[in-house]
C-alpha cells in the first residue's frame, strides 16, 4: 500500500523516534525522546506498533549503554523509514503556503537524524558536526560568547551585597545557595508561580492572539517529582485526556529533577519556560489549531532536533519577558529576577558551548565541565550532565544543546524588532506552523510595526 504524506509523517517521525529509543506513548519524560506527542486520535503507525519497534523500545534503541543491534536490524528489516523519509522530502514541499517550506526543514532534520542513526550502526559515514547543527538551528556553529551577560550578572550581584572581587563563581553560589528551591515545596510554590505567569500572560499577550484561541486552556499541567533524571526537567505534553463530548482538555505533566540546584528566581524562569507562556501554553495552541483545522499533522508529533523544536526553546526561554511584556533583563521588575534570568540564559548559552567543545574541538568531559562552572556560572550539578550525558550523546550533543542558544536569539531579536500584534500570533502558531527559519516569511521582515 502506498503512503501519503501524513502516513509517512508518522512512520517517519515515530519510527525515527523508536530507533533513539523514544517511546511517544510514554507518560513520562524518561521514556519519551524525539517525538515530542501524538494527541491526534489517528491509529498508530506500523512503525510504532510492529513487534520488533516493541523490541528496540524495550531495549533503549540506540540511546542506550549497550545497543541491541540484532533488535534494531529486525527492526529495520520490518519496517520501511527509507521510504517514508523519502516521501517526505519529495512531496513535502509541494504543500500549499507555509507547510511547504516547513516541511522541507523537518525532512532535512529527519534526514539527519536517519544519517546519525547509520552512523551509530556504521553503516553510514560519520555525519559532520557543523551539518547537523545547521539542520535543526538554521545556522552555522559557532561558540557561546558569555562576556556581556557576565558583565551585567557582576554589576547585579555586587549591587546586592555579593562582591565578585574574589571569584564571580563564588558569588553566583553564594547568591543561589541564599535562594534556594526547597524540593519539598516544589508543587506548591509552582502552583504560585503559574497563578503570577497567567495573570502576565492574559495582560502582556492574549490582547495580541485571535479571539478563538482566548478559551483554550494555557497551564493544564501536573508537577512530578523525579530523582536521579539526567536532565533538569522533562514538560511531558500529552494532549490525549478528553472531556466526555470529546474535547481535549490539552493535558501535559511536568517532571522536575529531585536533585535540581536551582534558586528560587531561576525556578520562575524554569516555570516560564516549561509552562505558561512557554511550552505547555505553545503546545495546546498547536493541539487547538489542529482541531480547528488550521495546522497540518506534523503538529499532532512535534519533534525534538528540528527547526521547530527550536523556534519553541526560543519561545519558551523568552517567555518570562512576555508575561511581563519586556524585552530585556534590565527591564524586569526586580533585582533578583534579573539575576536569576541571567544565571538562567548563561545556562542555554552553557548547553551549546557544551555541544560546541564537545564536538567541534574535541574536548574532553572534565574540562567541558570545568569550562561551563567557570565560564558560564553553572551549578556543579548540570556542568556535569550537560558536558556528560547531554553533550555526549550522538544525536542531542549535536542537533539539540545549540537549539537553545540559537532559539533564544532569534525569537528576542524577532521581538525586539516587531510590534506584538505581529511577531505573538507567528510565534503561537496562529499564521500557520513555522519554525524557526520559516517565521521569516510569516512576519514579513524587521521592523513591523
Amino acid at each position: 500500500m502506498s503512503l501519503t504524506l501524513d502516513r509517512a509523517l508518522a512512520e517517519a517521525i515515530l519510527g525515527i523516534d523508536t530507533l533513539w529509543g523514544g517511546d511517544v506513548m510514554n507518560p513520562s519524560g524518561t521514556g519519551r525522546f524525539i517525538a515530542d506527542s501524538w494527541f491526534s486520535d489517528e491509529p498508530l503507525p506500523t512503525s510504532y506498533t510492529d513487534a520488533t519497534a516493541a523490541a528496540v523500545r524495550v531495549a533503549g534503541g540506540l540511546s542506550a549503554g549497550e545497543v541491541d543491534r540484532p533488535a534494531i536490524e529486525a527492526y529495520l528489516g520490518a519496517v520501511n523509514l527509507r521510504e517514508a523519509l523519502d516521501l517526505i522530502a519529495s512531496e513535502g514541499s509541494g504543500e500549499p503556503g507555509v507547510r511547504g517550506p516547513f516541511l522541507t526543514g523537518l525532512a532535512t532534520c529527519l534526514d539527519v537524524m536517519w544519517d546519525l542513526a547509520m552512523e551509530a550502526l556504521d553503516k553510514g559515514e560519520p555525519v559532520p558536526y557543523s551539518r547537523s547543527v545547521e539542520a535543526s538551528t538554521g545556522q552555522a556553529p559557532t561558540p557561546s560568547e558569555p562576556s556581556a551577560k557576565v558583565a551585567a550578572l557582576i554589576a547585579l550581584l555586587d549591587e546586592a551585597g555579593y562582591s565578585t572581587e574574589g571569584s564571580v563563581l563564588d558569588a553566583a553560589d553564594a547568591w543561589r545557595r541564599d535562594r534556594m528551591t526547597p524540593a519539598a515545596s516544589i508543587g506548591s510554590l509552582a502552583r504560585a508561580l503559574i497563578a503570577e505567569l497567567q495573570a502576565g500572560t492574559a495582560a502582556h499577550v492574549m490582547p495580541y492572539l485571535p479571539e478563538e484561541m482566548q478559551g483554550v486552556p494555557r497551564a493544564n499541567v501536573e508537577f512530578l517529582p523525579i530523582k536521579d533524571a539526567w536532565f533538569s526537567g522533562s514538560m511531558n505534553y500529552l494532549g490525549r485526556a478528553r472531556t466526555p463530548d470529546g474535547k481535549p482538555l490539552y493535558d501535559a505533566s511536568y517532571e522536575i529533577n529531585a536533585s535540581l540546584e536551582i534558586s528560587i528566581p531561576e525556578f520562575m524562569h524554569l516555570v516560564s519556560h516549561e509552562v505558561v507562556p512557554g511550552h505547555v501554553m505553545t503546545f495546546a495552541y498547536v493541539q487547538h489549531l489542529y482541531v480547528l483545522g488550521k495546522v497540518g499533522f506534523e503538529g499532532t508529533m512535534l519533534t525534538m532536533n528540528s527547526r521547530y523544536s527550536t523556534l519553541a526553546e526560543g519561545i519558551a526561554n523568552n517567555a518570562l519577558f512576555m508575561a511581563f511584556g519586556v524585552n530585556e533583563v534590565s527591564e524586569l521588575p526586580d533585582r533578583d529576577l534579573q539575576i536569576g534570568t541571567l544565571l538562567s540564559l548563561l545556562q542555554d548559552d552553557a548547553k551549546n558551548q557544551a555541544s560546541f567543545l564537545t564536538w567541534n574541538e574535541g574536548m574532553a568531559q572534565p574540562e567541558v565541565a570545568a569550562t561551563l562552572r567557570r565560564d558560564f556560572l553553572v551549578s556543579e550539578e548540570r556542568a556535569g550532565k550537560l558536558s556528560g550525558p547531554w553533550a555526549n550523546h550522538p544525536i542531542l550533543g549535536r542537533m539539540y544543546l545549540p537549539s537553545y542558544r540559537a532559539g533564544t536569539d532569534a525569537v528576542a531579536e524577532w521581538r525586539r524588532r516587531n510590534d506584538p500584534a505581529v511577531i505573538l500570533p507567528a510565534l503561537y502558531g496562529c499564521k500557520g506552523l513555522v519554525d524557526v527559519v520559516t517565521i521569516e516569511g510569516v512576519v514579513g521582515g524587521p521592523d513591523q510595526h
